[in-house]
């Protein structure tokens, strides 16, 4: 359900890329010591996302060094570290444990049941850290998981759950900004839930798979009212991440916000035009 929160390359100055993928190389980092090379298959932008703004954020102390990988061995690169890396190292593990426990409970994918026992110990180790906030995004996982099962098709719902998990996830603090990164969380959340139904609509019906868009599919205006949910939910996303006083990666923040996030809503969607005027083409020869 990852990988929609993702920066536009196209629009960002190199000195910028080169401050964001520092941001990247310090969670794969913090990944690696705290759960090895198991850990680091968890990597995603969208928690790069997080670590970036909860940096942005509250400013902690950045270890700043240069650093050779497996991914870059030839040439040594920025790595930014501090505790929200740390953070956001955890958080990707756990969501990463309960989407491999889904992917087996509804579809037997058999290795993502293999990745989920490799991250068992990892789990149950950051449970014991994060005690409250565990609980209720693995309450909120299991709530979503029973909904799906009964193929509840209140979008509304559905989306909400996801949102309420990463607004737990970006509310990493309990002060003064809590209460924005948790309504920010919430409609980002529901995005990456939207966005990734969108995406799946045509195989999870081939497959029959559960799809909250099931039944909208079929409405000539699906793909109207899918680009104006998706778009209500990112401006209310801006609209609080607006209300945090960040000076810091600001423009790199809104580079991922305001554009980043619809590079794969755009790629699907031209897809799914071209294929649709293929198809008529085809009709319209066969009945000339």
């Amino acid at each position: 359900m990852f990988g929609y929160i993702i920066i536009n390359k196209g629009d960002m100055k190199f000195k910028e890329f080169d401050v964001y993928h520092s941001y990247y190389c310090g969670l794969c980092d913090a990944l690696k010591r705290r759960y090895g090379k198991i850990g680091q298959f968890s990597l995603s932008y969208d928690m790069t996302f997080v670590v970036m703004l909860l940096s942005s954020l509250y400013e902690p102390d950045t270890e700043l060094k240069q650093a050779k990988c497996v991914a870059h061995p030839f040439e040594k690169h920025m790595v930014r570290s501090n505790e929200f890396s740390c953070y956001g190292a955890d958080m990707n593990v756990l969501f990463t444990y309960y989407k491999c426990r889904d992917d087996w409970e509804d579809e037997r994918k058999l290795s993502r049941f293999a990745y989920g026992r490799l991250l068992r110990r990892a789990y149950y180790s950051i449970c014991s850290r994060y005690g409250a906030k565990s609980k209720r995004i693995a309450g909120l996982m299991r709530e979503m998981a029973q909904e799906e099962k009964r193929q509840n098709q209140d979008i509304d719902r559905m989306a909400g759950l996801f949102g309420e998990i990463m607004g737990e996830i970006l509310a990493a603090r309990a002060d003064e900004w809590q209460e924005s990164l948790k309504s920010m969380g919430n409609f980002l959340g529901k995005f990456i839930y939207l966005m990734d139904a969108y995406e799946d609509i045509e195989e999870d019906i081939k497959q029959h798979r559960y799809n909250p868009f099931v039944k909208k599919f079929e409405s000539p205006d699906f793909e109207e009212e899918v680009k104006t949910i998706l778009t209500m939910m990112m401006a209310g996303c801006c609209r609080e991440f607006e209300k945090l006083p960040i000076i810091e990666n600001a423009e790199i923040l809104r580079n991922i916000l305001y554009s980043g996030v619809w590079y794969r809503y755009e790629m699907i969607h031209q897809k799914r035009e071209a294929e649709k005027e293929k198809r008529e083409g085809g009709q319209k020869v066969k009945h000339a």
